[in-house]
């Protein structure tokens, strides 16, 4: 199993503090949210007790964001995710959730193969920046919600293009950044 499959191991201490075992230094809550969204797992264990605190801590960042006013979860969907804590076994709803976002995954990776596939461009110099440009734009666009796309592949031969093609691609690039930088 490579790295980026393990979870991440963070040891809270006695203090309360949070302890990264892979970088040897202390993070803080909005440090784990960061290593969730770049599509990390994360496990995060009381060193003391050995119980899993992971749970109560990714509950705990979604209400610092919520609190923040990054709602992103509407009244009525929390109503019924306590709801959903007052029935027998939970109900449904975990599954539920599960599921959605998991077809979402899904969905997001299916889009970018698709747009990958219909792109003429794909072929031409410079095309790796762009679609590192389009994955960031989707996941900021998304959330941070994690998809595996490999994109092209890379054996693939690249034509030569007229530079009216390459000066394309540039303005192309650039309206994507300038994009992205509203959106941050």
């Amino acid at each position: 199993m490579s790295d980026q499959e393990k979870p991440l191991l963070i040891k809270r201490y006695a203090s309360r503090r949070l302890y990264n075992t892979e970088t040897s230094d202390y993070v803080t809550l909005e440090d784990i949210a960061g290593f969730i969204r770049d599509g990390r797992e994360v496990q995060i264990i009381d060193l003391k007790t050995g119980d899993d605190l992971t749970r109560q801590y990714l509950l705990q960042i979604i209400a610092e964001h919520e609190s923040r006013g990054e709602n992103v979860l509407p009244v009525n969907v929390l109503n019924d995710l306590v709801r959903s804590y007052m029935v027998p076994g939970g109900g449904v709803m975990p599954q539920f959730l599960q599921s959605s976002f998991e077809m979402l995954r899904e969905s997001q990776s299916k889009m970018m193969e698709n747009m990958s596939a219909m792109n003429p461009m794909s072929q031409m110099p410079g095309f790796e920046a762009i679609q590192a440009q389009q994955q960031a734009f989707l996941k900021a666009m998304t959330g941070g919600l994690s998809g595996k796309w490999s994109g092209p592949d890379k054996e693939e031969e690249e034509q030569p293009k007229s530079k009216e093609d390459l000066d394309e691609i540039k303005q192309q690039l650039a309206e994507l950044q300038q994009k992205l930088s509203k959106l941050n």
